[in-house]
């Protein structure tokens, strides 16, 4: 399915393709998340669409429950809707358990099998510090700013900020107001006084929040490659890119494949999923256990 598609026109396509297909269609929100399921997803009797944004997720799935059809199941990252405490209106409608795919990596054993491959013995216990813990506390900021932005109306832009001008790369701490100043300047939101935005900042942080819903997932990531390549290893910057559109060999791509399938049969979106199937059968998502 295109980008450039309309909501009506992919519903019309996933309604077409049900002349041919009795399976159940998931929709999911990118590609990244296509990969994240498909290693889960009975190949024959489920079929993921792409649908390149977390609300044409949602309208698509509302078009095609208007007409009442059947087998159809959209997941889609939770962002800020678990603190938010937004409503699920539809039962065919799933979020991830943390923020998004990439937390659930990183709070899964997955990330400990990629520390113990690029991270170096010595750093790790001259660091002195856990560092999951380290990265969490480090990319809240972001979060909360991200989070802000999208409450307060402000339209901050994040896409391509340089993590490096505001995280300290020995310690791993972060520096608000440099944080500030680069999302400002990306945005080019000149007219935003810092102070106001600090402020702003202080007053949506909480105690009670569950950092694992306020952090970002592509932020964690970020702030993982900068320790591996000075705090807790000397990796060069190739070896531990981020992300990136025209390659595999990213720590994105590498956390999902150490992310093992018992480590999704614990979660609350599995238990979720199973739930569904039970309620819509004879439509299944994921493969049938032995």
């Amino acid at each position: 399915m295109r980008e450039f598609l309309t909501v009506d026109r992919v519903a019309n396509q996933i309604r077409l393709r049900r002349s041919t297909y009795s399976g159940t269609f998931l929709l999911v929100e990118g590609s990244s998340d296509k990969t994240f399921y498909e290693r889960f997803v009975d190949k024959l009797g489920c079929e993921l669409v792409i649908t390149e944004a977390k609300q044409r997720a949602i309208d698509i799935l509302k078009i095609l429950e208007k007409s009442n059809f059947q087998g159809v199941l959209a997941i889609v990252d939770a962002d800020f809707d678990h603190l938010q405490n937004t409503t699920v209106t539809s039962p065919n409608l799933l979020r991830t358990d943390t923020h998004d795919i990439e937390t659930m990596l990183i709070k899964s054993p997955a990330f400990d099998k990629v520390i113990v491959m690029f991270g170096s013995e010595e750093k790790i216990i001259k660091f002195g510090r856990d560092l999951r813990t380290t990265l969490v506390e480090c990319s809240k900021s972001v979060g909360y700013l991200r989070w802000v932005s999208q409450s307060d109306g402000l339209n901050l832009k994040f896409e391509g900020i340089e993590f490096k001008k505001f995280v300290d790369n020995q310690t791993i701490q972060i520096s608000e107001i440099e944080l500030i100043k680069e999302v400002k300047n990306k945005s080019k939101a000149y007219s935003l006084e810092n102070e106001d935005i600090q402020k702003r900042l202080t007053n949506k942080k909480n105690s009670s929040h569950n950092p694992w819903q306020v952090c970002c997932g592509h932020d964690l990531v970020e702030i993982l490659s900068i320790a591996l390549r000075k705090a807790i290893g000397s990796n060069p910057a190739i070896d531990v890119k981020p992300n990136s559109d025209d390659s595999k060999n990213t720590l994105e791509n590498i956390l999902l494949l150490a992310y093992e399938e018992n480590y999704f049969h614990q979660t609350q979106l599995y238990l979720e999923i199973r739930k569904w199937e039970t309620n819509n059968q004879p439509f299944h998502v994921l493969q049938i256990l032995e």
